[in-house]
């Protein structure tokens, strides 16, 4: 018998994990502590394409400060299996000279891709960075970086739902499903 609330994503099934109700709850909370944190600062945003742009768009409406955002693609997936190769698909053209930078990252897995990322950034001189993710997984974490803002620690599961994807699709899900384990 099919359970209802299961979706299929090509090959695999995947069950409720996060509701889209207790995302909105933590992004008000991440980003209520932004507003605090870099009132008077000016922050630029930087969100990660494709899997951040939901988690990018719900914390800048919530922005209240003075900010700007901007997008770039980085990559390391194929499947459910991060590559371990960082690739750029898009660059970055914001001066970041002298200002604070917030990367919105959708999740942090094995860490490479921030690892490989944040040298680059760095690189500009900010006066600061801070990573603000919506998901991290502790136990997939290969590559330490530091995380200054996180909504929720997962367990090293496979999810998608809320922008994040398998081979493409399930970006659409309002909430998280992870996959259902056999």
């Amino acid at each position: 018998m099919h359970n209802p609330l299961e979706v299929t994503i090509h090959d695999k099934i995947f069950v409720p994990f996060i509701s889209a109700e207790k995302l909105q709850e933590k992004i008000q909370e991440l980003a209520a502590q932004l507003n605090r944190d870099y009132a008077g600062k000016q922050p630029l945003f930087i969100a990660i394409l494709n899997g951040s742009f939901m988690f990018a768009a719900d914390v800048f409406r919530q922005i209240t400060i003075e900010a700007e955002i901007c997008f770039i693609r980085l990559s390391s997936y194929t499947g459910t299996a991060s590559t371990g190769q960082v690739i750029t698909a898009i660059g970055l053209d914001v001066p970041l000279s002298n200002r604070p930078v917030i990367i919105l990252e959708d999740i942090v897995d094995t860490g490479k891709t921030l690892s490989e990322f944040l040298p680059q950034i760095q690189l500009q001189q900010p006066s600061s960075v801070a990573v603000a993710t919506l998901l991290h997984k502790p136990d997939a974490t290969r590559f330490p970086v530091p995380i200054q803002y996180c909504c929720f620690s997962i367990a090293n599961k496979f999810v998608l739902g809320y922008g994040l994807d398998y081979n493409g699709l399930g970006r659409n899900l309002p909430g998280l499903y992870q996959l259902k384990v056999e």
